[in-house]
């Protein structure tokens, strides 16, 4: 009995370790204030779009290289509309992400046919078609001199313009949408997507509409995408097509790997240290490149899954236990 406890313990802390760590450092930001906060910032904006990208590659198996389309999607859409039109930011915001969210339903429906690589191509294919109509659609987008004078996030009068009232309100919102993920994965939905993950035909052969979740995964991350991307460019005020371009998709999967794909709190993990690698590496000024893709290598080689995963391999939790019984075996 007191042994099984010791266990249950133990996997409560590696469970509840990761969130501390990201807090921590959230707090430490906000006490500190200056270039750290903005760090902090773009940091939990891209936990948003890896939030998503882990709903769809995590949890349901799957492999895109597009969703920087749906993210300037959510960023153009709301840039275009408050910034010209004269919108509110949240009525941008929403319009947003409404129309990235009908663009992935036009585009995944005949996507989502394909398979590995061949997906993964496609989806690459729509990321490069948005950023080349992004560059050059200058009568809307403002091609590479983009859209400047973005309005703040806010409500009527009342405007998020303080780095620090930012922080606090990026936090809100990544805790929403990591809740959001927390009770997707544990539902229905959340459950049939990791069957499919775990293989198509055995989910298909126990009744699950694979196409049909499939789609809805892919939605719902481009939903993600969309709304990290209109944050983005309400926080900056101002926005361009590099903004969205496949320097957004290498930076994202590099976060998503690092924190831990298909894991709770891996995005938020990976969004924050991915975001202060380079700025622990900024003394070293040559070499700052070189240090940072070794740490990344470091983080791969002794982390292969996820720096959210390396709580659970603490000496007596359940995880560590089946891992020193395969050595064993």
């Amino acid at each position: 009995m007191t042994t099984s406890r010791s266990i249950i313990s133990r996997d409560r802390l590696a469970a509840v370790a990761p969130w501390v760590i990201a807090l921590a450092v959230l707090a430490y930001a906000f006490v500190a204030g200056g270039y750290l906060v903005t760090v902090m910032s773009f940091a939990l904006i891209y936990a948003i779009f890896v939030t998503g990208l882990n709903l769809f590659m995590g949890y349901a198996g799957q492999v895109t290289f597009g969703h920087n389309a749906f993210a300037a999607l959510g960023g153009y859409g709301s840039a275009v509309l408050t910034s010209i039109y004269g919108w509110q930011p949240l009525s941008g915001m929403v319009a947003g992400v409404a129309l990235a969210f009908c663009a992935a339903l036009l585009v995944g429906y005949p996507t989502l046919r394909l398979k590995g690589h061949y997906l993964a191509m496609a989806t690459l294919a729509i990321g490069l078609i948005a950023y080349e109509v992004a560059v050059q659609w200058q009568t809307v987008t403002g091609g590479y001199m983009g859209i400047s004078g973005i309005p703040p996030v806010g409500i009527g009068r009342f405007e998020i313009i303080s780095d620090r009232m930012q922080l606090i309100f990026l936090s809100v919102v990544v805790a929403l949408t990591i809740w959001s993920a927390i009770r997707l994965r544990s539902s229905r939905f959340g459950r049939a997507l990791l069957a499919i993950a775990g293989s198509e035909d055995a989910a298909r052969a126990l009744g699950i509409d694979v196409a049909y979740y499939k789609l809805m995964a892919f939605l719902i991350s481009a939903g993600y995408a969309a709304l990290a991307g209109s944050l983005f460019v309400h926080i900056v005020g101002f926005v361009s097509p590099e903004v969205f371009g496949l320097h957004m998709v290498v930076l994202a999967f590099t976060m998503l790997y690092v924190g831990g794909i298909g894991t709770v709190a891996g995005p938020l993990i990976g969004a924050v240290i991915v975001s202060l690698l380079p700025e622990t590496f900024r003394a070293l000024k040559d070499y700052q490149d070189l240090a940072y893709g070794a740490g990344l290598i470091l983080l791969l080689i002794y982390a292969p899954n996820g720096l959210a995963a390396l709580g659970h391999l603490l000496p007596g939790s359940r995880l560590a236990g089946q891992r020193d019984g395969s050595k064993r075996s």
